[in-house]
């Protein structure tokens, strides 16, 4: 989908580089989200795109991969805007499941100074899991934070 819509919009004369793929993660109980198993978080997939890109060259894209690839999975997709604020982030070396210590150091730093988050956990993945050893992925680690 972020393939076709870049095709679209190199087109209109405004070329990007897809970036790297992101998630939000949360859970549905009144628990911090660390105290809860790794199964029970619930997430959704992002791909950030450029401001220029419109909801008619999404929708365009979205109508030509259903017609090319007839993936109707693609009608799971959606265009939305999301405005963080501040934040709180670190950079994340190793496999997935030992971000939880680098989570716990992101919010004693948040408590430290006096914030609280403001919003979903969020991750940015800069290295493809199939093609990098665990111990060398990289992911940004975001909390979105206001003060207390």
């Amino acid at each position: 989908m972020a393939f076709g819509i870049k095709n679209i919009s190199k087109k209109s004369g405004n070329d990007f580089a897809v970036p790297k793929l992101e998630g939000l993660w949360w859970v549905e109980v009144e628990k911090p989200f660390l105290e809860v198993p790794r199964e029970e978080w619930h997430w959704k997939l992002l791909i950030r795109l450029p401001d220029f890109v419109t909801f008619e060259m999404y929708h365009q894209a979205k109508t030509e991969l259903i017609k090319k690839k007839k993936l109707e999975l693609v009608n799971d997709i959606s265009f939305e805007k999301m405005t963080e604020g501040a934040c709180v982030q670190i950079m994340h070396v190793g496999p997935y499941s030992t971000e939880t210590k680098t989570i716990e150091k992101m919010y004693q730093f948040i408590n430290k100074n006096k914030l609280i988050p403001s919003g979903l956990h969020h991750e940015i993945y800069l290295s493809d899991p199939r093609r990098t050893e665990p111990e060398k992925l990289k992911t940004i680690l975001r909390q979105p934070v206001k003060e207390k």
